[in-house]
């Protein structure tokens, strides 16, 4: 097997298992059941909706468990980490350069998600150590689309011989 075909093979997709928005700085996440997608600006109701590369956040349930392991605890609130998308059961890095589908939504890898200073006041001596090559990932927003808890993420493989094309939204 090609290192082509093996980027494109996965056992399984992913799934959303927490959803949080995070409205101000500073201010406490909001915890929903669904948020709307925004083209080119992100999650409506996060203040990182305006646009860039760093539109919606998204971690790996799995990784909050090595986390809280690093840091002496049986579990963490997936909030304190400030991700917007809580998934599980795809690897996240996975979808380097690539496109993803989550829900309605059709959102695409921008880069990894590194931890802030701010993870060593939310998670406590040693957090911001504790999530280096665990914070997730970036992404932003090609097609518009509601997104839900329990929905999945799905990568989206180009047609052979495609090259994808930014100027329309893919389906």
């Amino acid at each position: 097997m090609e290192f082509k075909e093996l980027f494109e093979s996965y056992s399984q997709g992913g799934r959303v298992v927490r959803i949080n928005l995070r409205p101000a700085r500073m201010a406490p996440v909001n915890t929903v059941d669904s948020a709307e997608a925004v083209a080119d600006k992100g999650l409506k109701g996060d203040r990182y909706a305006g646009g860039g590369k760093r539109q919606v956040t998204l971690i790996q349930a799995e990784h909050l468990k090595s986390i809280a392991s690093f840091l002496g605890k049986s579990e963490i609130d997936a909030g304190l980490t400030r991700r917007n998308i809580v998934v599980a059961g795809i690897n996240l890095l996975s979808l380097k350069g690539k496109r993803f589908r989550i829900g309605e939504a059709v959102l695409e890898y921008s880069g990894e998600c590194h931890p802030c200073s701010r993870m060593e006041t939310n998670l406590g001596a040693g957090g911001y150590n504790a999530m280096r090559g665990h914070g997730g990932i970036t992404a932003k927003v090609l097609k518009p689309g509601k997104i839900r808890i329990g929905d999945s993420v799905e990568q989206i493989i180009p047609e052979p011989n495609q090259t994808p094309d930014r100027s329309s939204s893919p389906s």
